[in-house]
């Protein structure tokens, strides 16, 4: 029979996508058949993957899911996530149904017209999972004690009743209040949920752990629940799942190694309200000597110590009209004009460097048919209802802000609209993207996950900043974020309590 855990927390951002994956990797690299599963989640951070059971085609799941396949070392399908809820703003959300964009909804219409068919569609994805794997790795969503909302809770009680599951509890103590949060999640859980925690256990802990002791046997006395783990502050660098990682709108946040480089360059990312796929960005800010910069459209081109930015990436939004027109408001296309180093687009980013957008009512403004981009591409954008997911390969022609980088590329584009050149541009991807000198847009998520295209865009910034770039060479060997991820998990969470012998018996 297979073996389903529901990783569960006491809140948002506690840690459970980063223990979903390390215990992934740490059941794979024994050799069981394991799989990553979230009901429901919340996310404009996507990926696009085969849908399930189809032989051809594409779909959306969340981008933790795509990351807890890697570590489970299979193939991510939309079955991973059969329902993901892409925030548009103003209470609204896009549903993706296995994969499949099915139509936008306020949280009140989707919980009364769209919730049921996305219960079926999360049972039938766990339903085959359970299937073809000895053990399911369930993650949550936010609390599983929001007593509002237990009616209706796909990602935490619904998984765990239709799928028999065992429940670990993650506490956050970061935030303080670590013990008081635990008690009161377990004091509020249904009680046939409530009966399936295998244990509980403390994230993010920094310091001597016997300085818990006397806390953890108290919860322990008077929950009866065991606290397995405690994980200390670790993060093995994995890709975020949502904004929360980010700065708040209006405030300014630094990505990147510590290190003691002092020739780094910085790249600016406008923190756009309905920011998508950010971790488009990861990449760089992983490289020795680059920072990534989230900041505010006013000051990010030069973010208020005194330092300039060295180039900018316009990152994808879920929203490209709403998000431009603030931009505009904000005179962030003045700044941009007038920043001389290179700018890179992607997605929605592509969209705004663009001379305009046409048919823009499609994204829900009213019955504002055109706007005005940055006119940074001869390049204009036309939106229709139609919904591009794709996984694609292209051949890169380095020009521009990637000058230089020549082969194939890999990558995935979720987008709706259409972008065509108005006059005679350069083509960096045969008959996608466009480029100039200093600007280029593509609607290829995941290009800096392309070593090649990362290494020119890289080179290009440091020479026009005028600064040597690097070698990394004094950087500690390291291994992958999945193999991080599962020696915290294995260092310091009793796995042989919450998985017993029946479950890794092929280890």
């Amino acid at each position: 029979m297979t073996r389903t855990l529901l990783v569960a927390g006491t809140a948002s951002h506690v840690g459970k996508s980063t223990v979903v994956a390390g215990l992934c990797r740490h059941l794979a690299d024994r050799g069981v058949r394991v799989a990553p599963f979230k009901a429901q989640n919340m996310s404009n951070n996507a990926r696009a993957v085969p849908i399930a059971g189809e032989p051809v085609g594409a779909g959306e799941i969340g981008v933790s899911q795509y990351v807890q396949a890697r570590a489970a070392r299979i193939e991510a399908t939309t079955d991973l996530n059969p329902v993901l809820l892409k925030p548009r703003g103003d209470g609204e959300s896009q549903l993706v149904v296995q994969g499949e964009a099915v139509g936008n909804y306020e949280s009140d219409v989707y919980y009364e017209e769209g919730w049921q068919r996305a219960r079926e569609a999360a049972v039938e994805s766990y339903e085959r999972l359970a299937r073809e794997h000895d053990v399911v790795i369930a993650e949550g969503a936010g609390s599983i004690a929001e007593i509002n909302l237990h009616e209706r809770d796909l990602a935490n009680v619904e998984t765990a009743r239709f799928a028999d599951a065992d429940v670990l509890v993650l506490c956050d103590i970061e935030r303080g209040g670590a013990f008081a949060s635990l008690y009161g999640t377990l004091e509020l859980m249904p009680a046939d949920v409530r009966e399936r925690v295998v244990g509980a256990a403390i994230t993010k802990f920094r310091g001597d752990r016997g300085l818990l002791e006397p806390g953890i046997e108290e919860i322990e006395r008077r929950t009866g629940v065991s606290v397995v783990g405690v994980l200390p502050y670790e993060d093995p660098g994995l890709p975020a799942e949502d904004s929360v990682s980010l700065p708040a709108t209006g405030e300014t946040a630094i990505f990147g190694e510590e290190d003691a480089y002092e020739e780094r360059v910085r790249i600016a990312v406008p923190r756009l309200s309905r920011i998508a796929n950010f971790t488009d960005l990861e990449p760089l800010a992983n490289e020795p000597g680059v920072r990534v910069i989230y900041g505010p459209p006013e000051t990010v081109l030069g973010d208020g110590d005194g330092s300039t930015a060295d180039a900018v990436v316009l990152p994808g939004t879920k929203n490209t009209v709403d998000d431009l027109l603030e931009l505009h408001e904000a005179d962030f296309g003045d700044r941009l004009r007038a920043f001389d180093g290179p700018i890179v687009g992607l997605c929605g980013g592509y969209q705004m460097l663009g001379e305009r957008i046409t048919n823009a009512d499609v994204e829900g403004i009213g019955d504002r048919e055109t706007v005005e981009g940055f006119g940074l591409l001869p390049v204009e954008t036309r939106f229709s209802s139609k919904k591009r997911v794709e996984r694609v390969e292209r051949e890169l022609r380095g020009v521009g802000p990637l000058s230089g980088a020549d082969g194939r590329v890999s990558g995935y584009e979720i987008h709706m609209g259409e972008t065509t050149p108005l006059e005679a541009v350069a083509r960096p991807f045969g008959e996608g993207g466009a480029a100039t000198d200093r600007a280029l847009g593509t609607y290829l998520h995941g290009l800096f996950e392309n070593r090649i295209a990362r290494e020119a865009f890289l080179a290009r910034v440091f020479a026009d900043a005028e600064r040597a770039r690097p070698d990394g060479s004094d950087r500690r060997p390291g291994s992958t974020p999945y193999d991080r991820a599962a020696r915290l998990v294995s260092d310091h969470l009793d796995v042989g309590t919450v998985f017993p012998a029946s479950a890794t018996e092929k280890s």
